[in-house]
């Protein structure tokens, strides 16, 4: 099948190193398949892939490209925020026909892309997986085979039918109370979490529990939170107990555990219905 993938970095910069590896790979796995990497990707301003101009700049560029059928972001780490606002209004018609594959901290703009109906937004992994040590490029194989073959096994195995959103939830809880949030009224959000203390988490989920935005959503899955911090002193509730709390004073039922997070488990999921 032939395709064009564009790939940008919103946030945080990669290696070309992580380049060659996944155009390695997509050449053995879709030779028929185009990964264009901009040049953008690697370069660096301190914490950032470039300033937020070039970084919005490259992201239009791509999105707005009628010859590009998807954009995947390169990987995570902050900054795709500080773009909403330059880069939202200036999508036209090309970027409304597009796939668009991320997660972390790219669920700000695929929430931004979710909220307007522009093209479809989805949680999944990014090419930086490819430098795992614990699964050799099987995150970037089943991020690639959902891209160019919508693989059904590339799918989060829970999604059952009724639409569904992922967030980081230091994402989401960033989101709560602006105009990025999408409405989410009947879907099931699915929440994960990285390098956290669990207090944190537990005042995250405070907030979605109490974000008026997020009243008559359909219920609350809870993915993997990895890498968790520690406390001091320790904190003895387990996240699925805290989950289960939050949920009872939200109104929502909890619909269990999913597939997806930081860890090489991590499944795809389409913002709304798969």
């Amino acid at each position: 099948m032939e395709m064009r993938i564009g790939i940008v970095a919103p946030g945080r910069s990669i290696d070309p190193s992580v380049a060659n590896r996944v155009a390695a790979l997509g050449a053995i796995l879709y030779p028929a398949v185009d990964l264009v990497f901009h040049p953008q990707c690697f370069q660096n301003e301190g914490h950032f892939a470039g300033s937020d101009s070039v970084r919005a700049a490259a992201f239009l560029e791509f999105a707005n490209d009628a010859a590009f059928d998807a954009i995947w972001f390169a990987r995570g780490g902050y900054g795709s925020n500080r773009l909403l606002e330059a880069v939202m209004p200036q999508l036209g018609s090309a970027a409304k026909n597009k796939t668009y594959l991320g997660y972390s901290d790219m669920g700000f703009l695929l929430g931004a892309l979710y909220a307007r109906r522009i093209g479809r937004p989805a949680h999944g992994p990014m090419p930086i997986e490819i430098g795992r040590r614990d699964n050799h490029g099987q995150e970037v194989a089943r991020a690639l085979g959902w891209l160019v073959e919508q693989r059904h096994e590339a799918l989060e195995p829970g999604l059952d039918g009724k639409p569904s959103a992922v967030f980081n939830l230091a994402i989401l809880s960033a989101l709560i109370g602006t105009k990025w949030l999408p409405d989410l009224t009947d879907h099931v959000l699915i929440v994960e979490e990285v390098d956290e203390p669990l207090y944190r988490i537990d005042r995250m989920l405070f907030q979605m529990a109490h974000a008026t935005q997020l009243r008559g959503i359909a219920g609350v899955r809870l993915g993997q939170i990895v890498a968790i911090q520690a406390n001091d002193p320790p904190w003895i509730e387990e996240p699925e107990a805290m989950i289960r709390r939050w949920c009872a004073e939200m109104g929502a039922p909890y619909l269990g555990r999913a597939q997806v997070g930081h860890y090489a488990g991590n499944m795809v999921v389409p913002f709304g219905l798969a």
